[in-house]
């Protein structure tokens, strides 16, 4: 595949599949479709199975000398908050405190998951785990197909990155994708929670504005003025008025016609 100046390969990657999509710089151009995957029904595959996807599209697709992000499944990491520990002045101790915070929360050693976040000695902050078995399989299947990775990125944190400076004030941040909505609840300063929800069947507006005006209850913030939504939410919830909670979407109705997979791909492109 011939690479033109600007352009570069995101690669979406699910237990359900894999998308492989090429985007350009320039704005304006389209997303392209490269090609697609999508695993079999009988059980969730194993990380060996996900690379060796990634590293067959990668093939097929001669990608050779191609630099590439790929963004992760949210169901294939973890996001929580950590508080840092008082008086904390280095980094080291912001990673114990995430560490220890992980442990609390999932009830095994953060030693086998690839800790990231926006470490912070003065408030609350972000953090993010990926599986460290799996990054290193596709950063192995990525070199054999001479493959530069640029980045890998949990699909939250992608969406989160591409849209937070378009917030208005007062709004929380979400993201839908696979019947599933992860809320990132802000308190002035940043995230500070996320919450992720299956969506019921048929969820309107109305389900919508209770749900945040419960996860806002719970966690003692004020119910926001408004709800920035990107991913594949319902486009009834694009509505400002005659609603307990104005809801706008990011891109109304792009990409409504993509799979879920290239969607992932795509999240946090500039395009």
């Amino acid at each position: 595949m011939r690479k033109r100046f600007g352009q570069a390969l995101r690669i979406g990657v699910s237990p359900h599949g894999l998308a492989l999509v090429k985007t350009s710089r320039w704005q304006g151009a389209p997303l392209e479709v490269v090609a697609e995957h999508r695993f079999g029904s009988a059980g969730l595959p194993g990380f060996e199975t996900i690379a060796a996807g990634v590293r067959q599209l990668l093939q097929d697709a001669s990608c050779a000398g191609w630099p590439a992000t790929i963004v992760l499944a949210d169901e294939l990491t973890r996001l929580w908050q950590v508080s840092p520990p008082q008086g904390s002045t280095r980094v080291a101790d912001l990673e114990a405190a995430a560490a220890v915070r992980f442990q609390a929360l999932y009830g095994e050693p953060a030693s086998a998951w690839q800790l990231a976040a926006g470490w912070d000695a003065a408030k609350p902050f972000l953090a993010a785990a990926m599986p460290r078995h799996l990054l290193a399989l596709l950063q192995h299947a990525a070199n054999e197909q001479q493959v530069t990775l640029v980045e890998i990125v949990p699909q939250f944190i992608a969406g989160w990155n591409q849209w937070n400076s378009a917030l208005k004030p007062g709004a929380w941040y979400g993201l839908v994708q696979r019947g599933v909505l992860t809320l990132g609840a802000l308190d002035g300063a940043g995230v500070c929670a996320v919450r992720a929800v299956n969506l019921p069947d048929g969820a309107t507006l109305e389900w919508l504005g209770q749900h945040v005006a419960r996860e806002a209850l719970r966690l003692n913030l004020a119910v926001p003025d408004r709800l920035q939504l990107s991913g594949s939410a319902p486009k009834t919830w694009n509505s400002s008025t005659g609603a307990a909670l104005a809801c706008s979407l990011f891109a109304p109705g792009h990409g409504a016609a993509l799979s879920a997979g290239v969607q992932l791909a795509a999240t946090g492109a500039r395009t």
